[in-house]
């Protein structure tokens, strides 16, 4: 797949269609962080969501148990998202190929082709630079640019 294209809206419809289970790498409990209203939002959908988190002593956000890592979670993982730097992109790649997961999603800002093609080579559908709590939402807000201001 192309990912310097837009994805078609079936492609992302047809992922957050399938998908039940959610791993969010760099979830925060931080209230300000992006992160926390993505997952707040995301599990409120229905998602059963599992935050990711390294940090010491973190064990719970909105009384979901964090995992320190993809590898400690006990349960399969249909999507992994991402919210991380680029940079680490690569390595969580390896951990959601390992881990089984179908599915890699980058966060906005999140882009690493050569992760994508190891990711897609291994059989995961993968979509970079974007965030599944606006696509959820994408169809109710189409601009209607037929109306006055």
């Amino acid at each position: 797949m192309d990912h310097s294209q837009p994805y078609t809206e079936a492609y992302l419809k047809s992922i957050l269609n399938s998908v039940k289970t959610i791993a969010m790498v760099g979830a925060s409990p931080d209230k300000t962080k992006f992160s926390y209203g993505v997952l707040r939002v995301l599990n409120e959908t229905g998602y059963d969501m599992i935050p990711v988190n390294p940090r010491p002593g973190l064990k719970e956000i909105r009384g979901m148990r964090v995992y320190p890592a993809l590898s400690a979670i006990d349960r399969p993982v249909d999507m992994v998202e991402v919210f991380r730097r680029s940079e680490d992109f690569m390595d969580i790649t390896k951990e959601a190929i390992s881990i089984g997961a179908k599915v890699l999603w980058g966060q906005i800002g999140v882009i690493d082709f050569d992760a994508a093609k190891l990711a897609e080579e291994a059989g995961l559908q993968v979509v970079m630079n974007r965030c599944p709590k606006i696509e959820l939402f994408r169809p109710f807000w189409k601009p209607k640019l037929h109306l006055g201001i």
